[in-house]
Order: C-alpha cells, then structure tokens, then sequence
C-alpha cells in the first residue's frame, strides 16, 4: 500500500472523527442525545411507518445485534422507540419510532444540520462537497461489492492467468 493511500486513510478517519465528535457533543447539549441515539431515530424517522426490523436497523447502524439491544433499551426507556413483533415472521422483532421519538428527531435534526453545516460545509467549496460525495459513494459502492481480493499491482491477476 502506498504512503498516499495510508495518508488518505488516516485524514479521512481523522476528519469524520473530529466531525462526529462535535456533532455528538451539539446534540447532547441541545437535544439530551448522541450521535449513535440520533442515528438509531434518524433511521426510524426515514423509514415506512417509522419500523425497522431490528436485525436491518444492526446492519444500518454498524453494531451487532446485541450492541443494538443496549443503545435500543435506552431509547426504549426514554419512550422514544418500542420494539413488536413483525407481522410476516413470528421470530423476527421490529424497531418503531414512538410519536415522542418522531418530535425528539425533530428536534435533533435541526441541531445534526447546523453540524454538518457548520463543521463540513462551511469549510468546503461547493465543488469540494461534490467531490467528497462522489468519492464517498464511489468507495461505499466498491466496498459493497464481495471481495474479489484482488492485488493492486495485478499481481494476483497474472498468477491466475498462468495458472
């Protein structure tokens, strides 16, 4: 791997990080929640009727399953998310946003938007925005491909064809 490649890597982490850790910080102060608890409403919030099954909503917001029960409980607690039973699967548990949690992601929302805006595109051009979503999407694209593991150089490409 080449050093413009780690140097990216480490930018990259280091950006959203910094990012991430403000908005979270905003959202604790203005609205009594973090940044995972808001990503957990925002995907509710999105979604039909507010449901989400809870194995989905794992996947969406990179945690196992049982990471998702314990940032889940606390949002159940706070009456802003119930867990049922889903219709077509006996086995299966659906997340639901609560009219409460639908006003708190509200409320949420408009703090979320002011960090990004404030911590991302302030400091941007238009142009700069345009390239770092073009660039996300082509990499979250490419990532959600099954891995050919495949060697950059073509290295692997060559054995196999002489293979």
């Amino acid at each position: 791997m080449g050093q413009a490649a780690q140097d990216a890597w480490r930018s990259l982490l280091a950006a959203q990080a910094l990012i991430a850790d403000r908005i979270d910080r905003d959202l604790g102060e203005a609205a009594d929640m973090s940044l995972a608890e808001f990503e957990v409403l925002d995907h509710l919030a999105g979604a039909e009727n507010h449901t989400i099954r809870m194995n989905e909503l794992a996947t969406l917001v990179r945690l196992s399953p049982s990471g998702l029960t314990r940032r889940f409980d606390t949002l159940v607690r706070r009456g802003l998310v119930t867990r049922e039973a889903c219709e077509n699967d006996r086995r299966g548990i659906n997340a639901r946003l609560t009219d409460l949690g639908l006003q708190q992601h509200s409320i949420a929302s408009v703090v979320h938007d002011r960090g990004v805006a404030t911590y991302l595109e302030s400091n941007l051009e238009p142009v700069d925005l345009a390239n770092l979503q073009a660039i996300g999407t082509l990499l979250a694209e490419a990532n959600r491909r099954p891995d050919t593991s495949r060697d950059t150089s073509g290295q692997d490409r060559a054995t196999a064809q002489s293979a």
